[in-house]
């Protein structure tokens, strides 16, 4: 088709070279012009046509690897009537890389970047209450003293919470003998030959429908 394009406007230009009259060349050239047009028209369809690139956005989110802990079980504690103090055998720690999260009945505490590591120490459910905005933590160059205030004055057993095993459960919403099995386990599980003997007997006696009380001297 393009050649045909340039053949035929080779022919009509040899035409307008020999026309003599006004309205012969006019025709001519009018007609050139179209197929002049026509043919840049056909030129630029058949080239390649390139898409316009789609930008495409990328957002790079920080990567924050997860941080682990190591768990500082081993310390040492020393109390008086109204306070307690904490030990804590770790070196380099930086007091402005120290977390800390302490209640009335807990407390946990978290050392970042201490020699390349991170450690943590916490004690999810204290013995008794303390007063948490009292609380001091000094850092030593080769350990950490926390010193806490408790809530109401007295020895403590041990800086855990203990429940008392041999306090029987008063829960209403339960039948009473569970209360008193589960009293009775306790015991078995805290006294002496003599006592898991005792309680061994009482237990067989109340499986076989007997109405001996085998506690009685325990009472």
């Amino acid at each position: 088709m393009a050649d045909d394009f340039s053949l035929d406007l080779e022919e009509l230009r040899n035409l307008q070279s020999i026309a003599k009259r006004p309205r012969v060349i006019s025709l001519i050239s009018s007609e050139i012009h179209n197929l002049e047009k026509l043919s840049k028209e056909k030129a630029s369809s058949s080239a390649p046509q390139h898409p316009t690139p789609i930008p495409v956005v990328t957002t790079k989110v920080p990567y924050t690897p997860t941080q682990t802990y190591s768990t500082l079980s081993s310390f040492s504690w020393e109390q008086d009537n109204d306070k307690v103090k904490i030990h804590l055998s770790l070196e380099g720690v930086q007091e402005e890389k120290m977390e800390k999260n302490i209640s009335p009945n807990s407390i946990e505490f978290k050392f970042h970047d201490v020699q390349g590591k991170n450690y943590q120490f916490a004690i999810p459910k204290l013995s008794k209450d303390i007063v948490p905005d009292q609380t001091k933590v000094i850092v030593k160059p080769t350990r950490i003293i926390v010193h806490l205030v408790k809530a109401s004055k007295g020895k403590w057993q041990d800086l855990h919470y203990k429940e008392d095993k041999l306090k029987p459960n008063l829960d209403k919403e339960k039948d009473p003998m569970v209360g008193i099995m589960d009293l009775m386990k306790n015991m078995y599980e805290e006294g002496d030959e003599e006592m898991k003997k005792t309680i061994a007997k009482a237990w067989t006696d109340a499986r076989s429908g007997k109405t001996a009380d085998s506690l009685k001297g325990y009472r």
